[in-house]
């Protein structure tokens, strides 16, 4: 046999849970809509991942429907649904994924003795028996169960082996250990996962999966030390978004994998080429910024700007390049599009940056895309991204904006006229402000009657050139609630208006689909 043929036979397969919709729908201010779900939800299978956890059903009506709505519509990948150890939650979520091609009900309940003194207050007996109750019970409405076991890393190690072989017992086909609160280290995590395996003794029967949060920056070591130690299922999401400080990234795991394969002998069904896409298409709808030095995905991760690094590179890419570009579907010669350009050229492109749009959605962004082309010479793929997010991923709005005129400069009091269509109904009104875009958001808030307190506003350049787009994003809180908005156009001032319109309008959705109080992994 041949020596690569042998080591493709002896390759693992590890399988990329993904809780993007889930887990990292929790990031503060990242709530997305059925719609924007969706979109979401039909990409991470042509992604490839094996498993997408696409909600939580008992936190929300809003929840419940958009997890059912994806079940109906993917048909390769398994769909789960989180549910805490009850009944009732354990009813919500088969209610919401019973009609996937492979749903996955995924129970869980807490093992640290932190986390059961102090929020649950059961005892260690009380908590295996609803571990094994849960799972039996999810385990009579479909044959492939998840069990977690929540703040794993913290538990007393022989507890959790004896919870885990007994959740495999009542039927679980998958348990994972999590790093809820990121505490772990990996040389830590890694014996412990070896603990697991070797103590557990009907885990030849299960697969043993990990989630680990980033909390000390060590999400995407403590899940590669898993998987080395046995490991199966790695539980990530993409750009590393999450609560606190996020989860496992995705396209770190995926692409550690794939560029040490000499040293990790493992495959996932990640199709990498559709990684960047997936990536920018979930920032666009979240609103969260990819940093630039981001691995994998960040704007300056195969960028050189060092002369003796520039040098290499011309000699040979991979004297500084570990992995090519194009692996993770970043091309250097993108095509660049003109006002001259027509609709199957756009249409083209943006199917092959990742948007399968119907032919109302094409008309929709071909007519944004001849109004912006008529305003700058080159339309760059961060421009159509924009454009897709602004005409078409959002849904039907309580806030929109019709028309929006300012008045400044150093001799005058700045001003803005603003008209807004609120549900529907055309309202028009001016303030003054300390600024252009301070007087619109006073304009704003005065039409919209909004109390929402501003708590961040960004600005960056969607492409470079004076005449780029601007992108503006907005960090809202009203009554707890935190939403973030984001808006695009070639006018900074009109892409702020944009974005924090955006904002008001995440901040209804929330105030519409409030989600109950509970606990998470």
């Amino acid at each position: 046999m041949h020596a690569n043929q042998r080591s493709k036979a002896m390759t693992e397969r590890v399988k990329i849970f993904d809780t993007t919709l889930r887990d990292g729908e929790q990031s503060p201010g990242a709530s997305m809509n059925t719609n924007e779900k969706m979109r979401l939800a039909v990409q991470f299978e042509k992604l490839g991942v094996d498993i997408l956890e696409a909600g939580f059903p008992a936190a929300s009506e809003g929840d419940f429907q958009a997890v059912s709505e994806i079940a109906k519509r993917l048909k390769r990948t398994e769909v789960a649904g989180l549910a805490r150890a009850n009944k009732s939650d354990i009813d919500q979520a088969w209610g919401a994924i019973q009609h996937a091609a492979t749903p996955r009900i995924h129970t869980f309940i807490a093992t640290s003795d932190i986390h059961l003194d102090y929020k649950l207050k059961m005892s260690r007996k009380e908590v295996l028996n609803a571990a094994v109750e849960a799972v039996k019970y999810a385990r009579s409405l479909t044959d492939n169960v998840e069990f977690s076991a929540e703040d794993g890393s913290r538990s007393d190690r022989d507890y959790l082996c004896k919870v885990f072989g007994a959740a495999i017992e009542a039927g679980a086909t998958t348990v994972n250990l999590p790093d809820t609160v990121g505490y772990a280290i990996p040389q830590e995590f890694e014996e412990m996962v070896k603990y697991v395996m070797t103590n557990t003794p009907n885990m030849h029967k299960a697969t043993l999966s990990v989630h680990c949060h980033n909390d000390l920056g060590l999400a995407t070591a403590n899940t590669i030390a898993a998987i080395n130690a046995g490991a199966r299922q790695a539980e990530v999401t993409i750009n590393g978004i999450g609560e606190r400080a996020g989860n496992t990234s995705l396209e770190e795991v995926v692409m550690a994998l794939h560029t040490r394969r000499n040293l990790m002998p493992f495959d996932t069904g990640i199709q990498t080429e559709h990684i960047y896409s997936t990536s920018r298409l979930a920032s666009m709808i979240t609103g969260i910024m990819v940093q630039p030095n981001k691995a994998v995905v960040g704007a300056n991760a195969f960028a050189h700007e060092a002369g003796i690094h520039q040098d290499g590179m011309l000699k040979n890419p991979m004297t500084y390049e570990i992995m090519k570009p194009e692996t993770i579907g970043l091309s250097r010669n993108q095509l660049v599009l003109g006002k001259h350009s027509g609709r199957h050229a756009l249409y083209t492109h943006l199917k092959n940056l990742g948007y399968d749009l119907s032919e109302e959605e094409l008309k929709t962004v071909f007519k944004q895309f001849k109004t912006l082309a008529d305003k700058k010479k080159h339309v760059m793929d961060e421009d159509l991204e924009a454009l897709v997010t602004e005409g078409v991923l959002r849904s039907a709005e309580v806030f929109s904006l019709e028309y929006l005129h300012v008045t400044c400069g150093t001799t005058v009091l700045p001003m803005a006229s603003v008209r807004l269509s609120i549900n529907g109904r055309s309202v028009q009104g001016a303030n003054y402000g300390n600024g252009p875009i301070d007087s619109a958001y006073n304009t704003i808030a005065q039409l919209t009657d909004a109390k929402a307190e501003l708590l961040r506003f960004t600005v960056s350049a969607l492409t470079g050139g004076t005449d780029a787009q601007g992108e503006v994003t907005v960090r809202l809180r009203e009554n707890g609630l935190m939403a973030l908005g984001r808006g695009s156009d070639p006018d900074i001032i009109t892409a702020s208006a944009k974005a924090y319109i955006n904002g008001l309008n995440r901040l209804e959705y929330l105030k519409a689909h409030p989600v109950k109080a509970s606990q998470m992994l």
